[in-house]
Protein backbone atom coordinates (compact mmCIF):
# COMPACT_ATOMS: atom_id res chain seq x y z
CA UNK A 1 0.00 0.00 0.00
CA UNK A 2 2.80 2.22 0.82
CA UNK A 3 4.86 1.34 -1.71
CA UNK A 4 2.18 2.30 -4.04
CA UNK A 5 1.52 5.25 -2.50
CA UNK A 6 4.94 6.49 -2.75
CA UNK A 7 5.11 5.52 -6.65
CA UNK A 8 1.99 7.23 -7.64
CA UNK A 9 3.44 10.78 -7.95
CA UNK A 10 6.35 9.33 -9.92
CA UNK A 11 3.82 7.63 -12.63
CA UNK A 12 2.28 11.21 -12.35
CA UNK A 13 5.07 13.19 -13.14
CA UNK A 14 6.68 10.62 -15.45
CA UNK A 15 3.05 11.14 -17.51
CA UNK A 16 3.94 15.16 -17.20
CA UNK A 17 7.14 14.79 -18.55
CA UNK A 18 6.33 13.00 -21.64
CA UNK A 19 3.03 15.03 -22.55
CA UNK A 20 5.35 18.10 -21.95
CA UNK A 21 8.61 16.99 -24.03
CA UNK A 22 5.54 15.79 -26.97
CA UNK A 23 4.17 19.18 -26.94
CA UNK A 24 7.82 20.76 -27.20
CA UNK A 25 8.65 18.22 -29.90
CA UNK A 26 5.13 19.16 -31.63
CA UNK A 27 6.06 22.74 -31.59
CA UNK A 28 9.35 22.19 -33.33
CA UNK A 29 8.47 20.16 -35.96
CA UNK A 30 6.05 22.88 -37.26
CA UNK A 31 8.92 25.36 -37.32
CA UNK A 32 7.12 28.34 -35.79
CA UNK A 33 8.15 28.82 -32.28
CA UNK A 34 7.47 32.36 -30.35
CA UNK A 35 7.91 33.21 -26.93
CA UNK A 36 3.84 33.35 -25.59
CA UNK A 37 3.63 37.22 -23.57
CA UNK A 38 6.82 38.41 -24.76
CA UNK A 39 6.16 42.19 -25.23
CA UNK A 40 5.15 43.43 -28.86
CA UNK A 41 7.60 45.90 -28.62
CA UNK A 42 10.42 43.47 -28.68
CA UNK A 43 9.13 42.43 -32.31
CA UNK A 44 8.46 46.07 -33.91
CA UNK A 45 11.99 46.98 -32.82
CA UNK A 46 13.37 43.35 -34.40
CA UNK A 47 11.07 44.30 -37.43
CA UNK A 48 12.48 47.76 -37.78
CA UNK A 49 16.05 47.41 -37.29
CA UNK A 50 15.91 44.28 -39.77
CA UNK A 51 15.96 46.68 -42.77
CA UNK A 52 19.53 47.75 -43.73
CA UNK A 53 18.31 50.97 -44.82
CA UNK A 54 16.33 52.40 -41.70
CA UNK A 55 16.72 55.62 -40.76
CA UNK A 56 17.46 56.53 -37.44
CA UNK A 57 14.24 58.31 -37.34
CA UNK A 58 12.70 55.22 -38.07
CA UNK A 59 14.74 53.29 -35.05
CA UNK A 60 13.55 56.34 -32.64
CA UNK A 61 9.75 56.49 -33.57
CA UNK A 62 9.81 52.81 -33.12
CA UNK A 63 11.34 52.84 -29.81
CA UNK A 64 9.79 56.41 -28.56
CA UNK A 65 6.85 54.81 -28.70
CA UNK A 66 7.77 52.50 -25.43
CA UNK A 67 8.74 55.62 -22.81
CA UNK A 68 10.45 52.56 -20.97
CA UNK A 69 12.38 51.20 -23.30
CA UNK A 70 13.28 54.31 -24.75
CA UNK A 71 13.92 55.51 -20.90
CA UNK A 72 16.02 52.18 -20.48
CA UNK A 73 18.23 52.87 -23.91
CA UNK A 74 18.95 56.24 -22.44
CA UNK A 75 20.52 54.87 -19.58
CA UNK A 76 22.66 52.20 -21.27
CA UNK A 77 24.16 55.11 -23.93
CA UNK A 78 24.85 57.02 -20.45
CA UNK A 79 26.11 54.12 -18.70
CA UNK A 80 30.27 53.74 -17.77
CA UNK A 81 30.57 51.11 -20.40
CA UNK A 82 29.77 53.69 -23.27
CA UNK A 83 29.72 57.01 -22.15
CA UNK A 84 33.36 57.31 -22.11
CA UNK A 85 33.61 61.15 -22.11
CA UNK A 86 30.70 61.70 -19.00
CA UNK A 87 28.57 64.25 -20.86
CA UNK A 88 25.31 63.31 -20.64
CA UNK A 89 23.11 62.32 -23.34
CA UNK A 90 19.33 63.85 -23.73
CA UNK A 91 18.14 63.12 -27.52
CA UNK A 92 16.98 59.25 -28.12
CA UNK A 93 18.60 59.54 -31.67
CA UNK A 94 21.95 60.74 -30.24
CA UNK A 95 21.24 57.55 -28.00
CA UNK A 96 20.55 55.12 -30.92
CA UNK A 97 23.01 56.82 -32.91
CA UNK A 98 26.16 55.72 -30.40
CA UNK A 99 24.85 52.45 -29.10
CA UNK A 100 24.62 50.98 -32.88
CA UNK A 101 21.45 48.64 -33.27
CA UNK A 102 22.65 45.38 -32.33
CA UNK A 103 22.61 47.20 -28.39
CA UNK A 104 19.33 48.41 -29.56
CA UNK A 105 18.15 45.22 -30.79
CA UNK A 106 19.41 44.08 -26.95
CA UNK A 107 17.82 46.49 -25.28
CA UNK A 108 14.66 45.76 -26.55
CA UNK A 109 15.01 42.31 -25.90
CA UNK A 110 16.16 43.20 -22.12
CA UNK A 111 13.56 45.07 -21.49
CA UNK A 112 11.07 42.47 -22.97
CA UNK A 113 12.45 39.71 -21.12
CA UNK A 114 12.02 41.47 -17.70
CA UNK A 115 8.35 42.38 -18.69
CA UNK A 116 7.56 38.84 -18.64
CA UNK A 117 7.28 39.09 -15.16
CA UNK A 118 4.41 41.28 -15.09
CA UNK A 119 2.25 39.06 -17.70
CA UNK A 120 -1.06 37.72 -16.13
CA UNK A 121 -0.79 33.90 -17.43
CA UNK A 122 2.40 33.58 -15.76
CA UNK A 123 1.43 34.47 -12.50
CA UNK A 124 3.17 32.24 -10.50
CA UNK A 125 6.73 32.15 -11.92
CA UNK A 126 7.97 35.64 -10.92
CA UNK A 127 11.38 33.98 -9.14
CA UNK A 128 12.28 31.51 -12.06
CA UNK A 129 11.94 34.59 -14.45
CA UNK A 130 13.86 36.92 -12.32
CA UNK A 131 16.60 34.40 -11.90
CA UNK A 132 16.66 33.84 -15.62
CA UNK A 133 16.68 36.99 -16.32
CA UNK A 134 19.63 38.04 -13.72
CA UNK A 135 21.61 34.99 -15.13
CA UNK A 136 20.83 36.48 -18.50
CA UNK A 137 21.90 39.87 -18.17
CA UNK A 138 25.19 38.67 -15.86
CA UNK A 139 26.58 36.57 -19.06
CA UNK A 140 25.62 39.26 -21.66
CA UNK A 141 27.44 42.18 -19.64
CA UNK A 142 30.41 39.63 -19.15
CA UNK A 143 30.72 38.22 -22.85
CA UNK A 144 30.62 41.75 -23.30
CA UNK A 145 34.06 42.64 -21.40
CA UNK A 146 35.36 38.87 -22.80
CA UNK A 147 35.15 40.43 -26.32
CA UNK A 148 36.47 43.30 -25.92
CA UNK A 149 39.44 41.81 -23.93
CA UNK A 150 40.08 38.95 -25.61
CA UNK A 151 39.01 38.55 -29.27
CA UNK A 152 38.16 40.28 -32.56
CA UNK A 153 34.54 39.96 -31.75
CA UNK A 154 31.86 43.26 -32.04
CA UNK A 155 31.43 43.16 -28.09
CA UNK A 156 27.83 44.43 -28.86
CA UNK A 157 27.21 41.29 -30.99
CA UNK A 158 28.23 39.45 -28.03
CA UNK A 159 26.44 41.14 -25.25
CA UNK A 160 23.23 40.32 -27.40
CA UNK A 161 24.21 36.72 -27.49
CA UNK A 162 24.74 36.79 -23.88
CA UNK A 163 21.23 38.23 -23.48
CA UNK A 164 20.03 35.23 -25.41
CA UNK A 165 21.64 32.47 -24.29
CA UNK A 166 18.87 31.25 -22.14
CA UNK A 167 16.04 31.83 -24.29
CA UNK A 168 15.38 28.43 -24.47
CA UNK A 169 15.44 27.48 -20.83
CA UNK A 170 12.41 31.17 -21.01
CA UNK A 171 10.40 29.18 -23.75
CA UNK A 172 10.53 26.07 -21.37
CA UNK A 173 10.04 28.18 -18.47
CA UNK A 174 6.82 29.61 -19.73
CA UNK A 175 5.51 26.78 -21.36
CA UNK A 176 5.65 25.08 -18.08
CA UNK A 177 2.75 26.93 -16.51
CA UNK A 178 0.43 24.62 -18.25
CA UNK A 179 1.86 21.01 -16.38
CA UNK A 180 2.47 22.09 -12.67
CA UNK A 181 3.31 18.81 -11.32
CA UNK A 182 5.95 18.76 -13.54
CA UNK A 183 7.18 21.96 -12.55
CA UNK A 184 7.24 20.69 -8.91
CA UNK A 185 9.50 18.34 -9.27
CA UNK A 186 12.83 19.53 -10.21
CA UNK A 187 14.79 16.78 -10.77
CA UNK A 188 12.19 16.12 -13.59
CA UNK A 189 12.25 19.08 -14.92
CA UNK A 190 15.47 20.00 -15.21
CA UNK A 191 16.40 17.28 -17.03
CA UNK A 192 14.08 18.44 -19.79
CA UNK A 193 15.74 21.79 -19.62
CA UNK A 194 19.34 20.29 -20.02
CA UNK A 195 17.82 17.98 -22.64
CA UNK A 196 15.47 20.71 -24.75
CA UNK A 197 16.88 23.99 -24.30
CA UNK A 198 19.44 24.09 -26.91
CA UNK A 199 17.00 23.12 -29.89
CA UNK A 200 14.58 25.02 -28.38
CA UNK A 201 16.51 28.22 -28.67
CA UNK A 202 17.85 27.47 -31.85
CA UNK A 203 14.64 27.20 -33.59
CA UNK A 204 13.53 30.13 -31.61
CA UNK A 205 16.27 32.08 -33.17
CA UNK A 206 16.10 31.09 -36.23
CA UNK A 207 12.26 32.35 -36.29
CA UNK A 208 13.75 35.70 -35.28
CA UNK A 209 15.53 35.56 -38.13
CA UNK A 210 18.47 36.17 -35.70
CA UNK A 211 22.36 36.17 -37.77
CA UNK A 212 23.77 32.78 -38.17
CA UNK A 213 27.02 33.20 -35.70
CA UNK A 214 24.79 34.01 -32.55
CA UNK A 215 21.98 31.09 -33.30
CA UNK A 216 25.09 28.59 -33.69
CA UNK A 217 26.88 30.59 -30.32
CA UNK A 218 23.24 30.08 -28.26
CA UNK A 219 23.38 26.47 -29.59
CA UNK A 220 26.66 25.83 -29.03
CA UNK A 221 28.39 27.45 -25.91
CA UNK A 222 27.75 24.66 -23.56
CA UNK A 223 29.95 22.43 -26.29
CA UNK A 224 33.30 22.38 -24.12
CA UNK A 225 35.41 20.85 -26.23
CA UNK A 226 34.13 22.14 -29.55
CA UNK A 227 36.85 22.78 -32.00
CA UNK A 228 37.07 24.94 -35.23
CA UNK A 229 39.81 26.30 -37.31
CA UNK A 230 40.51 30.09 -37.27
CA UNK A 231 40.58 33.12 -34.68
CA UNK A 232 38.43 33.19 -31.34
CA UNK A 233 34.54 33.58 -32.67
CA UNK A 234 31.41 34.54 -30.93
CA UNK A 235 30.95 30.73 -29.49
CA UNK A 236 34.19 30.72 -27.58
CA UNK A 237 33.25 34.60 -25.78
CA UNK A 238 29.85 33.15 -24.98
CA UNK A 239 31.12 29.77 -23.28
CA UNK A 240 33.39 32.05 -21.72
CA UNK A 241 31.39 34.54 -20.42
CA UNK A 242 28.77 31.95 -19.48
CA UNK A 243 31.40 30.05 -17.57
CA UNK A 244 33.08 33.59 -16.07
CA UNK A 245 29.74 34.74 -14.71
CA UNK A 246 28.78 31.26 -13.45
CA UNK A 247 31.24 31.92 -11.44
CA UNK A 248 31.79 35.24 -10.37
CA UNK A 249 30.80 34.33 -6.64
CA UNK A 250 33.25 31.54 -6.52
CA UNK A 251 36.70 32.26 -8.51
CA UNK A 252 38.31 29.52 -5.76
CA UNK A 253 36.25 27.20 -8.28
CA UNK A 254 37.14 28.73 -11.60
CA UNK A 255 40.61 27.84 -12.13
CA UNK A 256 39.70 23.67 -11.94
CA UNK A 257 36.39 24.54 -14.49
CA UNK A 258 38.38 25.93 -16.81
CA UNK A 259 41.08 23.94 -17.27
CA UNK A 260 39.62 21.83 -19.85
CA UNK A 261 37.65 24.08 -21.70
CA UNK A 262 38.64 24.79 -25.36
CA UNK A 263 37.67 28.06 -25.73
CA UNK A 264 39.41 29.06 -22.61
CA UNK A 265 42.90 27.44 -23.97
CA UNK A 266 41.97 29.68 -27.60
CA UNK A 267 41.82 32.65 -25.20
CA UNK A 268 44.78 31.95 -22.96
CA UNK A 269 42.79 32.66 -20.19
CA UNK A 270 43.22 31.65 -16.89
CA UNK A 271 42.69 32.83 -13.34
CA UNK A 272 44.62 35.21 -13.30
CA UNK A 273 43.79 36.96 -16.77
CA UNK A 274 40.06 36.53 -15.21
CA UNK A 275 41.09 38.37 -12.22
CA UNK A 276 42.69 41.39 -14.32
CA UNK A 277 39.50 41.31 -16.64
CA UNK A 278 37.76 41.49 -13.47
CA UNK A 279 40.18 44.28 -11.69
CA UNK A 280 39.57 45.87 -15.14
CA UNK A 281 36.10 46.18 -16.29
CA UNK A 282 34.54 45.26 -13.06
CA UNK A 283 32.94 49.05 -13.37
CA UNK A 284 31.87 48.66 -16.94
CA UNK A 285 30.61 45.23 -16.38
CA UNK A 286 27.83 46.37 -13.25
CA UNK A 287 27.41 49.31 -15.19
CA UNK A 288 26.00 47.06 -18.10
CA UNK A 289 24.16 45.21 -15.98
CA UNK A 290 22.63 47.93 -14.07
CA UNK A 291 21.51 50.00 -16.98
CA UNK A 292 19.99 46.44 -18.58
CA UNK A 293 17.99 46.72 -15.48
CA UNK A 294 19.10 44.01 -13.14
Amino acid sequence: MNTATAQTPQSTIDTEAFAFVQALASELSKGKVDLPSFPDIALRVRQVLADENVTQEQVSRVVGSEPALAARLMQIANSAALNFTGKPITELRTAINRMGHNMVRSAAIAFAMSQLKKADNLKGLEQPLDELWKSSAAVAAMSHAVARRYSKVNPDTAMLAGLLHGIGKLYILTRSVAHPKLFADPVAYGQIVRDWHSPVAKALLENWDMAEEIVNAVHEYEDMERSHSGPVDLTDVLTVGNLLAAFKEHPESLEINMHDVAACKRMNIDRASYEKLIDESEHEIDALRQALGV
